[in-house]
């Protein structure tokens, strides 16, 4: 069969073909148009608009050239795009709200802040600025490499010598193809004095180079809320900054108060800015505003916010930080083109390829430099020994036939070169003169002293970076000004917008399948011994409330997990929900792990050197940790305690120092101690034994026992009993302890062991969900060996899953304080205990000094 002629298509399998095409283009966008190099910190369009104005002469001490003229310029030799585009970039970088140091010295209307549009490039005039100068000085000395431009009629710089670095004073941003940046603007002079100083110890640390470059300062001003967002992307090349406004509030004679708005967050259009405000107003999400302008003009900007007499013009701003953006965030992603590839880079990495490219810079240049001295110095050689011989060689030259024949003469009598004999060929009579002679000797001397100066240079690494440190000085003497960004401490924790949440008593409720919410404190209402309860939470049939805590939506919440980590929520971040709605799981609000479960809930008002937690678990293991160590939990959690083997946390309870501890046990046993038997550990200490356990036996409460408490115990069946503490001897830690209730098949294990005074109401919450509330005094007091009396009635294979106390009729005074000290009396204590918070792993793994890890088998 004779073979099918060729047609000269070729077949080719489309899956493959779109692949090769889409990462051809991929590396093309991201090499080529949307990331900086990190040299120069230009991106290809920037760096051709620089050249194509070096290349037309229109720099900073030359009259100002159409822009039309120098965008026809750019893309005609260099940039093969549209002409928009090119003029685009070229208006932003002559806007003095979007670049920090303009490279563009642009004369006419360039665009506002309010996001008017630059006039069109037929009407306005450019020029290169004074400090776009830097960023090409030197370029004719060999200081960079070209390449072809697109046609290879041309050659442009593939990187700019840059004498400041642009990639971190202006910035960038950039969307390339599966990637993007995004880098703030810095002050120029914090930015030269961070190279200067890795310059000088090439170990320097993140940490220590923030000293010289505390982070981003934008042209816009405005305020950075905390360092941690900075320090995270310098050190890691991504993180994320808060900016607020500058505001001022002045109160009128009248007692009227004005918001002022001075200084807005970076990219924030003041226009759009005002529109979202009359918004807000207009659809009634923001109350108080009886007036709103603008009053900005040559001098600076001046938004002006009237406030109503009787609205709070600090409650207010709060409203307008939340919804508007008057509070910006800025995701810093330090992405930038390393030798070709794209690359994520921190701080130092930044300012090291920087520093690296000075050196071949100054290398360079200096090579040059000493290129064209030896060339001229060869020069002046020649002309030495011509004056040195000048009646023989003006015969030799008189003699010759031809300028040829002449030049061989001088090379071969004098032993000169052929360049040195056609300099003297070339020589004017007036160089023989005796002041022409002493002119040549004195710059032949001169570059003989330059020679060995810049051979220096080039064999000493020292001299390359004193010369970078001198030129960089210059520079930052040149053109630094002010900071005009603030960076406050704290961070954006020390902000929360408190003054919006009122203070109010609530009840915070944690189901045992992890379902949390808050409830105002009046939605249950106290009812007598034996009744039946309303229905506290709408649960599942396989879930019920597990902890139940009495406070106040200002105060903090420590959350403890059975895996000994602790977490960290202020009352008001706990959503509110109705009586009978399961509420949020926790796992959207804590960063917690699946097989991690809340044992333990605790209302902190201040972290106090001087306060205690108190830790006991399921296996009886107690231990002692100041408070303040938990002062500072991250956002995923905290070690809290180091847990021994299948343990558990079971309670937590927060002391003074001095008290006495009661521990009580499912089977009935109850150990009463002082809590300075137990020494004060560590944050990660594991704990030392508070009760010796019975085989098959297990904690189920601790509590404080203060003077004149007599001690509660609940039974899983609805029993229970008050006994007064003098019952109970104090003994020492570590025992078996000793009865506090008779346990039998009617009342069932004991599921909570309280200790109350008489003040108290309790709360009792089943498996099913169903809530009663008591008053305490209703429930019978006797002896340590009875079984109790009934307090709920439970049907077959419904039990008492948890219990809580709460102070009888609490009310809310007005004045924060009194409502604190109310706050305090009120507490419910939570029945189940805390385990620890989770932290990274050089604090998790850390030592604790001056505490021995005891083991139950020590105490034995």
């Amino acid at each position: 069969m004779a073979e099918r002629p060729s047609s000269g298509v070729e077949e080719i399998n489309i899956s493959t073909e779109m692949r090769t095409s889409f990462l051809d283009y991929a590396m093309s966008v991201i090499v080529s148009r949307a990331l900086p190099d990190v040299r120069d910190g230009l991106k290809p369009v920037h760096r051709r608009i620089l050249y194509a104005m070096h290349d037309l002469g229109i720099t900073s001490d030359k009259a100002y050239k159409k822009s039309a003229r120098i965008v026809g310029d750019v893309i005609g030799k260099y940039h093969p795009h549209g002409d928009s585009a090119v003029y685009e970039t070229m208006v932003r970088m002559a806007q003095d709200f979007s670049y920090r140091y303009m490279l563009v010295d642009g004369h006419g209307n360039f665009g506002s802040v309010d996001g008017d549009a630059a006039a069109a490039m037929r009407y306005t005039e450019s020029r290169m600025s004074k400090i776009a100068m830097e960023m090409l000085r030197d370029l004719n000395k060999n200081t960079i490499d070209y390449k072809e431009n697109y046609d290879g009629q041309e050659k442009e710089p593939i990187v700019l010598p840059s004498r400041f670095p642009n990639l971190l004073v202006n910035g960038t941003s950039g969307i390339a193809v599966g990637m993007a940046t995004n880098i703030p603007p810095h002050h120029l002079g914090e930015t030269i004095d961070a190279v200067l100083a890795l310059a000088e110890n090439a170990a320097i640390s993140t940490e220590e180079l923030m000293e010289f470059l505390p982070g981003p300062d934008f042209p816009t001003g405005g305020i950075i809320l905390g360092r941690s967002g900075i320090r995270r992307a310098y050190e890691t090349g991504k993180g994320s900054v808060l900016i607020r406004s500058v505001v001022e509030i002045e109160t009128k004679p009248n007692g009227k108060e004005v918001i002022l708005v001075h200084e807005l967050p970076y990219q924030v259009n003041k226009a759009r800015l005002i529109e979202k405000i009359a918004e807000l107003v207009r659809d009634k999400k923001i109350d108080g505003i009886t007036d709103l302008r603008d009053e900005s003009d040559r001098n600076g900007m001046r938004i002006v916010i009237e406030v109503r007499r009787d609205a709070s013009a600090s409650v207010l701003l709060n409203n307008l930080y939340k919804q508007t953006a008057m509070q910006t965030s800025f995701g810093i992603n330090m992405l930038a083109l390393v030798d070709g590839h794209p690359k994520v880079l921190g701080l130092k990495e930044v300012l090291y390829h920087y520093l690296e490219h000075q050196k071949v810079v100054i290398r360079r240049r200096t090579q040059f430099d000493l290129t064209k001295a030896e060339d001229r110095a060869h020069i002046l050689e020649g002309l030495r020994i011509a004056l040195d011989h000048i009646d023989a060689i003006i015969a030799l030259i008189r003699g010759s036939q031809t300028a040829e024949e002449a030049r061989n003469g001088l090379m071969n009598d004098f032993n000169l070169s052929e360049r040195q004999s056609q300099a003297i060929l070339d020589m004017r009579l007036q160089r023989l003169t005796g002041l022409e002679r002493d002119k040549i000797e004195e710059e032949y001397q001169a570059l003989i002293k330059l020679i060995d100066e810049l051979r220096e240079i080039l064999a000493n690494e020292y001299r390359i970076l004193e010369i970078i440190r001198e030129e960089l000085t210059e520079v930052k003497e040149r053109f630094s000004d002010d900071r005009r960004t603030e960076i406050t401490t704290g961070g954006a924790e020390m902000f929360e917008d408190e003054d919006l949440i009122p203070r109010e008593a609530s009840v915070i409720t944690l189901t045992h399948n992890g379902y949390v919410k808050r409830l105002p404190a009046n939605t249950y209402r106290s009812q007598k011994r034996g009744g039946r309860g309303v229905q506290g939470m709408g649960t599942n049939d396989d879930d019920f409330v597990e902890h139940l805590l009495y406070t106040s939506t200002h105060d903090t919440i420590l959350f403890f997990t059975s895996k000994g980590k602790v977490y960290r929520k202020k009352g008001y971040q706990i959503p509110e929900y109705g009586r009978t709605a399961k509420g949020l799981p926790l796992v959207n609000l804590l960063e917690i792990s699946k097989d991690e479960k809340v044992t333990a809930v605790i209302r902190v008002e201040e972290f106090k050197d001087d306060d205690f937690f108190f830790f006991t678990t399921r296996d009886g293991v107690s231990k002692r940790t100041p408070v303040s160590n938990y002062a500072n939990i991250r956002q995923n959690g905290l070690i809290a305690i180091s847990l021994r083997e299948e343990d558990e946390l079971i309670s937590v309870k927060l002391t003074d120092g001095n008290q006495e501890m009661v521990i009580g046990t499912r089977d009935g046993a109850l150990i009463r101690f002082p809590e300075t038997d137990i020494r004060s550990m560590g944050r990660t200490a594991s704990g030392v034994r508070g009760i010796r356990l019975r085989e098959g036996d297990s904690v189920v409460g601790m509590e404080i026992l203060e003077p004149g408490d007599n001690i509660l115990v609940i039974t899983e069946k609805g029993y229970g009993k008050q006994t007064k503490e003098s019952e109970y001897r104090v003994q020492s830690r570590g025992g078996m302890g000793i009865r506090t209730c008779q346990i039998t098949d009617k009342n069932g294990p004991l599921v909570a062991v309280r200790t109350v005074n008489g003040t108290e109401d309790i709360m009792l919450i089943t498996i099913k969900g169903i809530l009663i509330r008591m008053d305490v005094n209703d429930i019978s007091t006797t002896g340590r060996s009875t079984q109790g009396v009934r307090l709920i009635r439970l049907s077959e294979d419904e039990t008492v899953a948890t219990v809580a106390r709460v102070k009888k009729d609490i009310e809310i005074p007005e004045d924060a304080e009194e409502m604190e000290a109310e706050m305090d009396e009120a507490l419910i204590e939570e029945s189940a205990g805390a385990d620890v918070y989770a932290e990274d792993e050089a604090v998790a793994n850390e030592t604790v000094d001056d505490v021995e890890e005891e083991t139950t088998e020590d105490d034995e």
